[in-house]
């Protein structure tokens, strides 16, 4: 369970959580003022489109919408497991993200929509590929749990109820790690721009040289 989470679990789940911080700042503060890591607001903002005959509009959110389904159905390919743990392709999918990050920065400095959906699709593959770690949700891209999550541990406590402080412990990461994602991304946009992303992009390429470069020395045995 959440008491068995090693280290590195930790780490990563920070430092995803601040990347995702950075693209969804990006793409509030962009041509389209347009969520990226969550869908909640686009499908409700996709249904307004609808109730009013915005076709152009309906059409592009539920291309945001597709895009990051798109992402999970990529992580799911790939890594063929929803348990997060050593073996499977996370290298891969790392360094895809990075890539479709890097893209969609051109794309949005022209003011393409593709640049959201490539962005997007990133995120979507993002949030999947650590969907449950040892029966715990471990969510990245958006921090509605996280925060409903630190609620109800504070409910529990006024009822003096006991409160699992490793979840209360890793809502707090992902949340911080969010929020300075955002700080530092809304930072950056003022003088980047677009180029933004590519700190994320970054980012993930390097978690993606990082992790085959682990697993290398694993599967050969040499202790880390």
């Amino acid at each position: 369970m959440i008491n068995q989470l090693p280290r590195w679990v930790w780490t990563g789940a920070w430092a995803l959580a601040f990347i995702a911080g950075i693209v969804n700042v990006v793409g509030l503060l962009g041509f389209e003022h347009q969520a990226i890591t969550h869908l909640t607001g686009t499908t409700s903002l996709f249904g307004a489109a609808l109730a009013t005959f915005h076709g152009a509009h309906a059409l592009h959110l539920l291309a945001v919408l597709v895009s990051f389904v798109a992402g999970t159905a990529l992580s799911g390919f790939m890594i063929q497991d929803s348990t997060l743990k050593l073996g499977h392709s996370y290298g891969f999918a790392l360094a895809l993200e990075s890539a479709l990050l890097a893209l969609a920065v051109p794309l949005l400095n022209r003011h393409s929509h593709l640049g959201d959906y490539f962005a997007s699709c990133a995120c979507g593959l993002q949030n999947a590929m650590a969907t449950t770690y040892s029966g715990s949700v471990v969510r990245t891209t958006h921090v509605s749990g996280m925060f409903t999550d630190l609620g109800i541990f504070i409910g529990h406590r006024l009822r003096g109820l006991p409160v699992n402080t490793r979840r209360l412990s890793l809502c707090l990461i992902i949340i911080s790690g969010f929020l300075c994602g955002g700080i530092v991304g809304a930072y950056v946009f003022e003088k980047l721009a677009y180029a933004t992303l590519f700190i994320p992009a970054t980012g993930t390429g390097l978690a993606a040289v990082a992790y085959s470069l682990y697993q290398l020395r694993h599967s050969r045995g040499v202790r880390v």
